[in-house]
């Protein structure tokens, strides 16, 4: 009784315990016989495959088309949408549908993961984020299916066009085709619906929420977006553009020299858009240069953004450091930007989320090296720290881009690997306040200046 209190008291404790009992589901569910194609796929992997589905990272340890059925796959898309809309947001919808009333906690959390204010009523932030699923991932169904139905039957179209439009959607990365989209990147069409369902599933519903009702094609109708919109919107377009071209200008020879010159800005553009948060890609990445893979890696630890279905330490936290330091190179004392000022506490918040991102990933690699490498000397293990940084960033940034190397991992590994991909989309800030003693201090200590740099 004493446990449940303080869990239900929390509303962080209330999420990490939702995601890990759909997690747990997830596992027995695709433990079944009828999941697999040949044989069980061992407790494990399923753990790895279930936690990847539900923090929509899309890290696989074995081929999702070939070892699942499709039981198994259906299993999976709906772990991903769960784990994409959020526990808490189901479970209120659910409970309103049934005629009842959410609690307060319920409600705290559902706002709090979707707007930053408490002004919306809880009910008009559920209808707009179902109707924004719903459209969306409709939208995408209904144009991915005329692009598979060429070289598949009606049936066959239709599942491939929810699966991954599911997938994209929710930034999962999940593909049931073992190349994910290498075999359909002259299909233009494709590659843009799914960057656009990318994108969509990666600013948040907040800013979704705002172009709906107040975005218009009239002259100062950007002015009009919140500072966190503005925000998200600069930043992700900033992102996409300059890893477009840092991508093209560092794979033009390598991955990127069969396709035609239009189809390399193309491919270069697709893998920009998916390497923050999506995990899809049209290219091999275990072929990319080494440059590359650490450019990949900074972008998915930066990762998509506040309230929506990605992870990584989210772009408002990357861009108010970077405007944290310019405004200091500046003189000025706090970050300055579209005519207003960032608080306080959103630096504070920005900093420390960061921080212990970092401090996540760290702790993660350093394991890995030693359940993986063991006492392998440098020279007999050239190579693979890189690999193995690149699989605990796209963990934790629950993108799911890999070099190839996850399925070899040792049992200990992949579990090592389960727990940053739950942490990543958690946010570690929210761990933290979950194990955290539910204590305020009263007093603070006289002030001292320390001398930093």
């Amino acid at each position: 009784m004493r446990i449940s209190k303080s869990i239900f008291r929390s509303p962080a404790r209330i999420v990490i315990t939702g995601f890990a009992s759909l997690i747990s589901i997830g596992t027995i569910l695709l433990m079944f016989p009828i999941a697999a194609v040949d044989e069980r796929i061992g407790f494990v992997n399923a753990v790895f495959t279930a936690t990847s589905a539900v923090c929509v990272t899309g890290l696989t340890v074995v081929d999702t088309g070939s070892a699942f059925s499709s039981f198994g796959q259906a299993v999976i898309l709906i772990l991903i949408q769960s784990g994409g809309l959020g526990i808490m947001t189901l479970s209120t919808l659910f409970l309103m549908l049934a005629g009842r009333r959410p609690g307060l906690t319920g409600q705290m959390l559902v706002q709090d993961t979707f707007t930053h204010s408490r002004d919306r009523r809880i009910s008009d932030v559920l209808r707009d984020v179902i109707l924004f699923t719903g459209v969306i991932e409709g939208i995408g169904v209904v144009i991915l299916f005329f692009c598979f139905l060429p070289e598949n039957g009606i049936q066959r179209s239709l599942y491939l066009a929810v699966f991954h439009s599911v997938s994209a959607f929710c930034n999962a990365g999940f593909s049931v085709f073992s190349d994910s989209f290498v075999s359909y990147r002259g299909k233009w069409v494709l590659n843009w619906v799914v960057c656009f369902l990318i994108v969509s599933g990666g600013i948040g519903f907040l800013v979704l929420f705002e172009l709906k009702r107040k975005f218009s094609f009239h002259q100062g109708a950007l002015s009009r977006l919140s500072l966190h919109s503005k925000l998200v919107l600069t930043t992700t377009a900033a992102l996409v553009l300059a890893g477009m071209l840092l991508i093209l200008g560092m794979e033009w020879k390598n991955t990127l020299e069969p396709l035609s010159v239009p189809g390399r800005f193309m491919g270069a553009f697709f893998q920009s858009v998916t390497a923050r948060t999506a995990g899809f890609n049209t290219v091999p990445i275990g072929n990319m240069t080494s440059e590359t893979l650490f450019f990949l890696m900074l972008l998915m630890f930066i990762g998509a953004s506040p309230g929506s279905c990605g992870g990584g330490v989210k772009t408002t936290s990357f861009a108010t450091v970077v405007m944290l330091g310019v405004s200091r190179f500046r003189g000025q004392i706090r970050p300055q930007l579209f005519r207003r000022s960032i608080s306080e506490a959103s630096i504070g918040k920005a900093v420390s989320i960061i921080m212990l991102s970092a401090s996540v990933i760290c702790i993660g690699v350093m394991l890995l090296l030693m359940t993986e490498l063991g006492d392998m000397g440098h020279r007999e293990s050239r190579g693979k720290f890189l690999e193995l940084l690149f699989e605990v960033v796209s963990a934790f940034g629950t993108v799911g881009l890999s070099t190839g190397i996850t399925p070899g991992l040792s049992a200990t590994g992949k579990v090592i690997l389960s727990v940053v991909m739950f942490v990543g989309r958690l946010g570690p800030l929210v761990v933290g306040v979950a194990l955290s003693r539910d204590i305020v201090s009263r007093f603070y200590y006289a002030e001292e200046n320390i001398m930093v740099g």
